[in-house]
């Protein structure tokens, strides 16, 4: 007997349901690799321990004072480091020839993409709450409402995500996750301490601030201090989408290419 030829075209809910199971896969694999649950919980709670009791007097003479500044900040810079395990997720994928295995299956050729996107997206949400409410425990009060702090989490999502397709197409190319990694945080880590996301741009000589000034970290960084204590919100979340739509437009085309190429 004969089977039926797979068909060639995926419908939409199909693809749905087949983006949710890889979704689901990528999240059920925190069971078996506490490494990932380290970096996602752990890792935030240590730096902002560290950067508000080691440094926080010597910046802001008051480690109360210095929570209140650079919570929003760790939770800029958290976000987008988290960003590279979307990298790292996909290239281990690719290196151990789990593309190889569902190419051969009848499912959507964007799955496997979206569905690790998704779930980097819930384990963002998950990681947002986490340091946002052990920061509440150290004395960390959101002055703006609840309001402001689902705002400061909808931005901080949407940015994450347009900056994560930088990520992708790094995992995309590299040859292992340690080069990823390598790369991606010769990246970010610029990016985050050249920025107003830890301390006051105004401290930096001056041609670091003129950096400063045009960093989109910083900006990033402004907008969700705005939203969750007060101060200037408008402008600042106004340049982030605008960055964010950047990364898109940028890097996004040149991603999806090369994803192509595996799928």
């Amino acid at each position: 007997m004969t089977l039926p030829a797979p068909p060639r075209r995926v419908s939409a809910g199909a693809t749905v349901s087949q983006t949710l199971t890889l979704a689901w896969r990528s999240l059920v694999q925190i069971k078996h690799n506490p490494w990932e649950l380290l970096d996602l919980s752990i890792q935030p709670i240590m730096f902002l321990l560290l950067f508000t009791y080691v440094f926080g007097g010597a910046i802001s003479g008051s480690t109360g004072d210095y929570l209140q500044f650079a919570l929003p900040g760790l939770l800029v810079q958290n976000a987008l480091f988290y960003t590279l395990s979307t990298a790292i997720g996909l290239n281990t994928d690719i290196s151990k020839g789990v593309f190889d295995r569902l190419r051969s299956l009848p499912i959507a050729r964007s799955a496997p993409l979206t569905g690790r996107i998704i779930a980097d997206t819930f384990k963002q949400v998950w990681a947002f709450a986490l340091l946002v409410g052990f920061g509440m425990v150290l004395g960390f009060r959101v002055t703006t409402g609840v309001a402001g702090l689902l705002g400061a989490l909808a931005l901080l999502v949407v940015v994450a995500l347009a900056m994560s397709w930088m990520s992708v197409l790094i995992g995309l190319k590299a040859s292992n996750p340690e080069k990823v990694q390598m790369f991606s945080f010769s990246v970010m880590m610029p990016l985050t301490f050249t920025s107003s996301a830890l301390v006051d741009p105004a401290t930096f000589p001056g041609w670091l601030s003129a950096w400063a000034e045009v960093n989109p970290v910083t900006h990033l960084s402004d907008a969700i201090r705005g939203l969750l204590i007060g101060g200037a919100v408008a402008g600042p979340t106004l340049i982030s989408l605008l960055w964010a739509a950047g990364f898109m437009v940028v890097f996004a085309p040149l991603a999806i290419r090369v994803f192509r190429r595996h799928v």
